[in-house]
């Protein structure tokens, strides 16, 4: 798959087919993954792979939470500002819009809205999870590195033919993560990842982009 391509058709989706994911193709993706430039190479990520029965039993957890209303976990990082300004507040409400109206959802009906976000847990039926974790006495530059490795892998799954969803929120239920896979205590949780092959049954609306003249300025020639 050319590289534009990878970019241009990666998303993030909602709905996989149960079609377990080779472990030789994850392993060649992580493996080139861990080309993705750091500064000074120090190369800040650290992934778990969960499928089977840890990851079902992972899911288990989460979603008996979920029924059960226990609270998130205290978080560890602020996943967005208490005040977000414009423009990141107008793209913020407007991806909220076009995720919950895809699904029939009124913004008024909050209780639809939380039981579609508590897919999240299930990882939306994704046959593989992937849970990056940072050391927590790392700072921005490094998570800036995470960043770039988290998309590596998105696009190299999208050059296997699979998707994948960020999830931040995962993050919310760390210790529910923590719990099966054990984490040094130095490692902090910054997102996981639903890793499968998208369920072609469904039709997700594409979240648009910014018009290039928002976010870019050239200068010169």
């Amino acid at each position: 798959m050319d590289v534009y391509e990878a970019v241009t058709s990666r998303r993030a989706v909602r709905e996989f087919r149960d079609r377990p994911v080779p472990r030789e193709v994850l392993e060649r993706v992580l493996s080139a993954a861990a080309w993705t430039p750091s500064a000074s190479n120090i190369q800040p990520w650290r992934a778990y792979v969960v499928t089977g029965a840890p990851l079902a039993r992972l899911k288990r957890l989460a979603c008996r939470r979920v029924a059960s209303g226990d609270a998130w976990d205290e978080p560890e990082y602020e996943q967005y500002p208490p005040a977000l300004k414009s423009p990141y507040r107008e793209r913020r409400s407007a991806f909220g819009e076009q995720r919950y109206g895809a699904l029939g959802i009124p913004r008024e009906d909050v209780e639809a809205r939380q039981r579609a976000a508590a897919g999240n847990w299930d990882c939306f039926g994704a046959p593989a999870a992937l849970f990056c974790y940072i050391d927590r006495d790392l700072g921005p530059a490094q998570w800036s590195d995470v960043g770039m490795y988290l998309q590596t892998v998105m696009l190299l799954l999208r050059a296997e033919g699979l998707h994948s969803c960020a999830q931040m929120a995962w993050a919310k239920y760390r210790r529910s993560v923590a719990e099966v896979l054990a984490p040094p205590d130095e490692l902090l949780l910054f997102c996981g990842m639903s890793i499968g092959y998208e369920d072609d049954a469904t039709c997700a609306a594409r979240v648009g982009r910014a018009p290039l003249k928002e976010t870019v300025t050239f200068v010169g020639g």
